[in-house]
């Protein structure tokens, strides 16, 4: 076993690598660039050094740093965790140039899987089932639309390199093929820099489920079962659970000795995952093999009691593999999904900022927290706004249901916006229920996973209020030099006539004002002619209780930084703001006159010139931020007045791009 390793990557997986380092007695290296000075892996690790700029291709892409801080730093190995090198042969060659070793696969193997066309081929001469399709070399455009219509429609574009769901594109027509192409291609050139794609025909309604594989430097293959990767958006994964409510014993017997199969093919060794589409009849069909451990290991570990990074280190230090495959026992299912610092109702832009307030469930026998950030770190402009990932465990898929809906109630974020609220309701939705989601489900029903414009039910509004008053009253109190007078009251008490409050909320753009009587934890509250009166509130970390009209409620409810999140009885979570009582409030403005960036980014396509006509909804220009493209819509109809970015520029957030008026 080594003495010593680096870790090349940064975030959630550096710090999933140093604790199993730590466990094993391994001393650690952590890299960093300038941006993650403060970063929690740099911090748990026994020493780290910088390597570069913030930008990825200045820091955790720079091979040659990398391994220069190894050898300073006397690491006998490089674990590449995933993203960045994970994937990269020169990086691995390097690597055995240098004498260290590289904790994944060999080469070769990279090689084989990293091409989607190249892997498609290869698993073509060892009978693994594989789509119908096109994954040549000639990628001339009229080849590639004649070999689509060869295939038939509809079909999927593929980048041949890389995955995530990048340079994918789905195409229904013909007519639609050279505008779909065009994108996967700009999207692959700047994700992988390499625009090659493969065409498979499109499974209507398939299910992602893949193998984790395991082999060593002795030739022995096994697979640790499947998880289902169904829940998707835009091909990235939502939520992953094994085992796959979907296949039963004979199923994962032929899908196992298939990945097998396919991992034998290239003489694997390490952590890898054969990822399959399966049919609704239960066909199944490679779609590729990611060399390197995935986002979504830990559902395997939790059910199976295994440490995949130890097998890793083990693995790579030439031990064999600790276990048969006839000693492989599953217990109980394991569900994971993926907090992100983003806002579903904007079309799921990423976010960035500090994390004023961050709670998380507690860890236990249950609940499993793989995070890299902390309360007060923040969350950059330039890697993936991951916060953390939400891990539970019980004896059957109910029960893990169940143990996640509480979890993710206990977890609020206070700063950069989050998906939590989008994932509470994904977890309780039929489809995701009963097992029966499918990979393009969330895309074509994604209204149902969202807020939209629900409106908020009379009892929640006055329990976010009451939390307001319960907090604000102890707040002055605890300020109050003088607790004894009679100015620490926050009772609204005039001469000649009962005291009143407003508490302002805001939810969104909509903003509440409740009028409010009466003082600590017994109030009158009036909202839109509504009334309700509370008695004995009582506000704890986690919960409001109180009686709403003599009926004794306990709702769910965290307060923090003048942000109230309140869980009603069916699970939904609505948030508000404090807003201040006597304030003017705009409307936003009917006729906005320009388009700005929504955040730091690329300008990759300009779809518009300097006096064309728009219609309002109309896609003007397409950025590329935070590894993914967002198109810059119209807000009205009108005359194009002026640009102010070009094609490649930079622009900082909320910067103007296009300025509009009227049209003639």
């Amino acid at each position: 076993m080594f003495d010593c390793i680096l870790i090349a990557n940064r975030g959630e997986i550096a710090c999933r690598v140093i604790r199993t380092c730590r466990r094993l007695g391994i001393r650690t290296v952590a890299v960093y660039s300038t941006a993650d000075a403060d970063a929690q892996h740099v911090r748990l690790a026994d020493e780290a050094y910088p390597i570069g700029g913030p930008r990825p291709a200045e820091s955790y892409l720079r091979g040659d740093a990398i391994i220069e801080v190894a050898r300073k730093a006397g690491a006998q190995a490089i674990h590449p965790g995933y993203g960045f090198l994970s994937e990269n042969t020169d990086f691995a060659r390097a690597c055995a140039d240098a004498g260290i070793v590289f904790i994944g696969p060999r080469p070769e193997s990279i090689d084989a899987m990293g091409s989607k066309a190249a892997a498609k081929a290869l698993m073509e001469t060892h009978a693994v089932p594989l789509v119908p399709g096109y994954h040549g070399a000639d990628q001339d455009p009229a080849r590639l639309a004649l070999e689509a219509e060869r295939t038939g429609f509809p079909l999927m574009i593929k980048a041949a390199s890389g995955g995530g769901g990048k340079g994918m594109r789905i195409v229904r027509d013909a007519a639609s093929f050279a505008e779909a192409l065009a994108s996967a291609q700009r999207e692959a050139a700047n994700a992988f820099g390499n625009t090659r794609v493969i065409l498979e025909r499109y499974v209507e309604h398939p299910r992602h489920i893949e193998f984790q594989v395991f082999g060593d430097t002795q030739g022995n293959v096994i697979h640790l079962n499947e998880r289902e990767c169904s829940a998707q958006r835009r091909y990235q994964k939502v939520l992953e659970e094994t085992p796959s409510p979907f296949l039963d014993a004979q199923r994962r017997a032929r899908m196992g000795a298939a990945a097998v199969a396919a991992a034998q093919a290239v003489n694997y060794v390490g952590a890898g995952t054969v990822e399959f589409i399966v049919a609704q009849n239960g066909e199944f069909f490679f779609m590729e093999m990611n060399t390197r451990l995935q986002v979504e290991h830990p559902v395997t570990e939790e059910t199976l009691g295994l440490d995949l990074v130890e097998w890793q280190l083990r693995i790579a230090s030439g031990e064999p593999l600790p276990l048969a495959q006839e000693d492989i026992r599953a217990h109980g299912h394991a569900i994971e999904v993926r907090l992100y610092a983003e806002d579903p109702e904007q079309n799921f832009l990423p976010g960035s900022g500090t994390l004023r307030r961050l709670v998380l469930p507690r860890a236990n026998a249950h609940v499993r927290l793989d995070g890299g950030v902390v309360e007060g770190d923040t969350v950059t402009i330039f890697y993936d706004p991951m916060i953390a990932k939400l891990i539970v465990h019980d004896v059957d898929r109910p029960s893990a249901l169940r143990r996640l809906r509480e979890a993710l109630a206990a977890s609020s974020i206070v700063g950069p916006k989050s998906n939590i609220a989008f994932l509470e309701r994904l977890v309780r939705h039929p489809a995701v229920v009963e097992g029966r989601i499918d990979t393009g489900y969330l895309d074509r029903h994604l209204e149902e996973f969202l807020a939209g414009d629900t409106q908020t039910d009379p009892e929640t509004l006055f329990a976010a209020a009451t939390a307001a008053l319960l907090t604000e009253e102890a707040t002055v109190q605890a300020n109050d030099r003088y607790p004894g007078s009679p100015w620490a009251t926050m009772d609204a008490w005039r001469i000649g006539h009962q005291g009143k409050r407003i508490v302002a909320l805001m939810e969104g753009h909509v903003r509440h004002e409740v009028e409010v009587h009466g003082y600590a934890g017994h109030y009158t509250l009036v909202h839109a002619g509504q009334r309700c009166v509370i008695s004995g509130a009582r506000l704890s970390d986690t919960a409001l209780s109180a009686r709403f009209d003599d009926e004794a409620r306990r709702v769910p409810l965290l307060v923090s930084h003048g942000r109230i999140g309140v869980h009603d009885e069916a699970g939904q979570r609505w948030t508000f703001e404090q807003a201040p009582a006597f304030a003017y409030v705009s409307s936003e403005a009917a006729s906005a006159r320009h388009v700005t960036a929504p955040m730091p980014g690329r300008v990759v396509l300009l779809k518009t010139n300097v006096g064309d006509t728009v219609e309002e909804g109309q896609e003007l220009m397409v950025m590329e931020a935070m590894k993914m493209e967002l198109a810059l819509k119209a807000p009205r109809a009108g005359t194009i007045e002026s640009i102010h970015a070009a094609q490649g520029d930079f622009v900082d957030a909320d910067s103007i791009l296009i300025r509009l008026r009227d049209a003639d």
